[in-house]
């Protein structure tokens, strides 16, 4: 995957969960977790490698609390409409 993108998981048409897939191998898997402020968990490949950012609360993260993780890690900042789907529900 050379992209990042969002997948949201729904329950009764709010958004519960969502997680933020960094750009990565296919065959990349979480070895390990480390939490970051605003209800944010960054998984790490074994190579460790950040491979994507879980969203445990997504109706109360706010684009800069993920910009400010992905600067930290060394990603471009996402835009606010990346994260429109969180809001449309």
């Amino acid at each position: 995957m050379k992209e990042a993108y969002l997948e949201i998981t729904y329950r009764h048409g709010r958004p519960v969960a969502a997680y933020l897939y960094l750009p990565r191998n296919s065959r990349d898997r979480s070895y390990r977790t480390t939490k970051a402020a605003g209800g944010l968990v960054i998984d790490f490949a074994r190579s460790g490698k950040p491979i994507g950012i879980e969203i445990t609360a997504p109706t109360k993260v706010t684009t800069a609390g993920i910009n400010r993780v992905l600067k930290e890690l060394g990603f471009p900042p996402i835009k606010q409409s990346d994260l429109a789907p969180l809001r449309a529900a």
